[in-house]
């Protein structure tokens, strides 16, 4: 399988690319600037992208089996407070990624696209969905240690999914847990819908290295196609 993917360097991206390439994929690892990357590991070819161009993205969609896009405003696995600060000035960003996304996909129709998005937009219950409440969502955040300014880029992460549900391209919309860093990989974890996966301790967590798991798992065996899955422990 030929898997393309958006953000490689980032701190999912960077992971669903080892685990694609250990599992006898080849790879398209799409950056902002791939004249700086030095890889010299097998089946992998870097290119540069802007995610925001439509026509750019569709030039390089031609032999690909699925794109994944981790689209940050900014590196996120190299300087977190910049990306948070890029992603508060612009939260429109994520719609307008997914937008350009689908309009690259009208002229290959057949290209399956997986968005790694945010976790506010999951339900906690029936319903009741930490992005449409202020209150909660700043409760998480606090406890995050996030600044309350970043419920906009939340609130933006849920809108790029809802342009998203509006299409009838093959999509696929992934919500991380809500607490994600690099750890270990161990290839077991529950998988959710729209609801966000808990564990003994009512916390929703995953790592980054399990969360590449299920991408990789996604891209080879389709069940969330026009959907929006979760993973945790």
């Amino acid at each position: 399988m030929h898997i393309g993917i958006i953000g490689a360097t980032g701190g999912i991206g960077s992971r669903v690319v080892t685990e694609a390439l250990q599992r006898g994929h080849h790879v398209t690892a799409f950056t902002r600037d791939a004249g700086r990357i030095s890889d010299d590991r097998e089946n992998i070819t870097w290119k540069s992208l802007d995610v925001l161009d439509a026509a750019g993205i569709a030039a390089v969609l031609p032999g690909l089996d699925v794109l994944i896009s981790g689209y940050q405003p900014g590196n996120a696995a190299h300087d977190f407070d910049d990306t948070v600060s890029r992603s508060i000035a612009d939260p429109t960003v994520y719609v307008t990624a997914a937008r350009a996304l689908l309009k690259a996909l009208e002229s290959h129709p057949r290209t399956r696209l997986i968005v790694i998005g945010g976790a506010g937009s999951l339900e906690l219950e029936p319903g009741l969905v930490r992005a449409d409440s202020d209150e909660l969502l700043h409760a998480s955040l606090d406890e995050l240690g996030l600044p309350r300014g970043y419920a906009a880029a939340v609130r933006g992460h849920r809108d790029a999914l809802n342009v998203l549900r509006t299409s009838n391209r093959l999509w696929t919309y992934f919500s991380p847990a809500e607490e994600i860093a690099p750890g270990e990989r161990t290839g077991r974890f529950r998988i959710g819908g729209d609801q966000a996966m808990l564990d003994a301790d009512g916390r929703s967590r995953i790592s980054s290295e399990d969360a590449a798991v299920a991408l990789v798992d996604e891209a080879e065996l389709p069940r969330f196609v026009q959907r929006r899955f979760t993973v945790g422990y």
